[in-house]
């Protein structure tokens, strides 16, 4: 290629790319100009429906447009999911989802219609929150040593109820099986409802539940709790140790959500979206409100939050191998 052939190709290349950035500009700036849908792949009711609901006012403020929520359950969200995949990648449909339909469903399904993992470009993280290990009052355990030797002198008999196979509270307790070398039997139900229905009434022995789940029935006595998953004491139940100052390393676990829109999103657009959403997080109002009910503001950057998520993958893809966990 000769000195003048080589001057026109970049200088076309140059044009190109300024060409490709005035309509990336052009079209953030014209974004948006109808409603967003946020799709949750649950009912409503939930804490990923919660969390879903309490921003979207603020980020139709900042926006100019409503923030409108479809609930689409099914397959433990991978209905919703599928459905978010196969949207247009325009900024308009954003996925609103739990730990379980990013970091769990693709190691529990098979033939699942989406991959977490290629399938949408994630925007954030907004919120977190640690499990914490409860027990009927009856239960003859007064902290996490006295369970695991418990554990260890009936094993196979002490009763876990989760709020579901493949949830937050169930992988918890398959991990801090394993880490303590301890066997349970594993009682799931169809939502953390039931579940704590029946840890109150000693139906079941213990749980990992949600912070926010059982914090009033921890501090009005109807629950014992043991241990919190969480990297640091919480400050609604500041009495309550961590699992690592309780001797149990490697076990830290929070219940995230994520957001995220379809794979291919403009980076101008996913860059708007995701100053709306932060925005929203951040709001002292919101903020506060999350942060009562026992959430964790994270709203970390797009990058962050597929770091995380490829992090959450390979452990909880480890963590059901080796309990042999399974759905299909």
């Amino acid at each position: 290629m000769n000195k003048r052939t080589f001057i026109r190709t970049a200088a076309a290349a140059a044009l190109a790319t300024l060409g490709l950035g005035f309509a990336l500009s052009s079209q953030a700036a014209g974004y948006p100009d109808h409603s967003i849908t946020a799709v949750v792949p649950f009912p409503p009711g939930g804490s990923t429906d919660q969390i879903a609901r309490a921003i979207g006012p603020k980020i139709g403020q900042e926006l100019g447009q409503g923030w409108v929520i479809e609930n689409r359950p099914g397959a433990t969200g991978a209905i919703g999911a599928a459905d978010v995949k196969r949207a247009a990648p325009d900024g308009y449909t954003v996925l609103v989802a739990s730990i379980g339909v990013y970091a769990v469903n693709p190691f529990l399904r098979a033939n699942l219609p989406y991959d977490p993992a290629h399938d949408f470009d994630m925007l954030t993280i907004p919120v977190r929150a640690p499990n914490v290990l409860v027990v009927n009052p009856n239960f003859p355990a007064k902290k996490v040593g006295d369970l695991i030797a418990y554990l260890k002198q009936h094993p196979g008999k002490v009763t876990f109820a989760n709020s579901g196979a493949g949830s937050s509270d169930h992988l918890t307790a398959a991990l801090f099986m394993q880490q303590t070398g301890t066997q349970g039997i594993n009682v799931p139900y169809k939502g953390g409802a039931p579940a704590v229905t029946d840890l109150l009434g000693g139906h079941v022995d213990a749980s990992f539940q949600n912070l926010n789940a059982i914090v009033s029935y921890v501090k009005s006595g109807k629950l014992k709790a043991l241990a919190i998953t969480s990297d640091k004491r919480s400050p609604l139940l500041p009495d309550v140790p961590t699992l690592d100052e309780s001797g149990v390393k490697n076990a830290d676990v929070y219940s995230w959500q994520g957001i995220a829109a379809p794979k291919g999103l403009p980076k101008d657009v996913k860059a708007k979206l995701y100053h709306a959403i932060a925005g929203a997080l951040n709001d002292p109002g919101v903020k506060s409100k999350l942060e009562a009910q026992g959430f964790e503001v994270v709203a970390d950057s797009p990058e962050d939050a597929q770091s995380f998520v490829n992090k959450e993958m390979a452990r909880w893809k480890q963590v059901i191998k080796a309990a042999h966990i399974t759905l299909d």
